[in-house]
């Protein structure tokens, strides 16, 4: 028998066939629903730590901007280019994984060190300027890890939905259905039987005598 985009085999077969489909889907939906519950905790921390790390990425830069103007009021744009030399920091991104979801967890930036002339105002820009770039990483980070579980969040939610308002009633709809079929053939047989071994009972092939 097909129905509902499945085949059901024909008779106690399908009936056992349809109850098995039906304890693995209500066994995925409660892990579905198990893990939507923790995407939804780990969601609350990651909402809570992209929002404070935009604080301070915002903050950092406000700083880093105050003494840079600082050090190009009192040593101009050509001494600030040379504090710079030309020197990239080191950024690392640790990962961690959360219910299968791998995604930014930690992060370290190592700033490079500072050139032999500096002077308090550029030492003090380029501090400024390393404690930016780290809030910018830690905030990239977060915002990033954020995105992934809630997009996992979205799909776990998604998926648990199809299971119970679609999957389910569909297999438990189909296994009434069989079921109330051999219920019915049994009556039958049974009824067949009773009429069978009645007393007089004389069977089909002897009625014309």
């Amino acid at each position: 028998m097909t129905s509902r985009g499945f085949t059901v085999p024909p008779g106690r077969a399908g009936r056992l066939w349809l109850t098995r489909r039906l304890q693995v889907a209500r066994r995925g939906a409660d892990l579905l629903d198990r893990k939507l519950r923790i995407l939804q905790v780990e969601l609350d921390s990651r909402r809570a730590a992209a929002a404070q790390t935009a604080v301070e990425w915002n903050r950092r830069c406000a700083d880093a901007e105050q003494w840079l103007l600082r050090a190009s009021l009192l040593g101009g744009q050509r001494a600030v280019r040379l504090a710079a030399d030309g020197q990239a920091a080191d950024v690392t991104i640790s990962y961690a994984s959360t219910m299968g979801v791998r995604h930014p967890d930690s992060t370290t930036c190592a700033i490079p060190a500072a050139a032999t002339w500096d002077g308090p105002a550029l030492t003090g820009t380029r501090l400024a300027h390393g404690a930016a770039l780290g809030a910018a990483v830690r905030h990239a980070a977060a915002a990033e890890a954020l995105r992934v579980i809630e997009a996992e969040a979205l799909a776990t939610r998604y998926r648990l939905r199809a299971i119970k308002d679609r999957w389910i009633p569909q297999l438990e709809q189909a296994l009434a259905e069989v079921t109330l079929a051999l219920e019915e053939q049994e009556l039958a047989d049974a009824a067949r039987l009773r009429m069978a071994t009645r007393p007089g009972h004389s069977g089909a092939g002897q009625s014309g005598l």
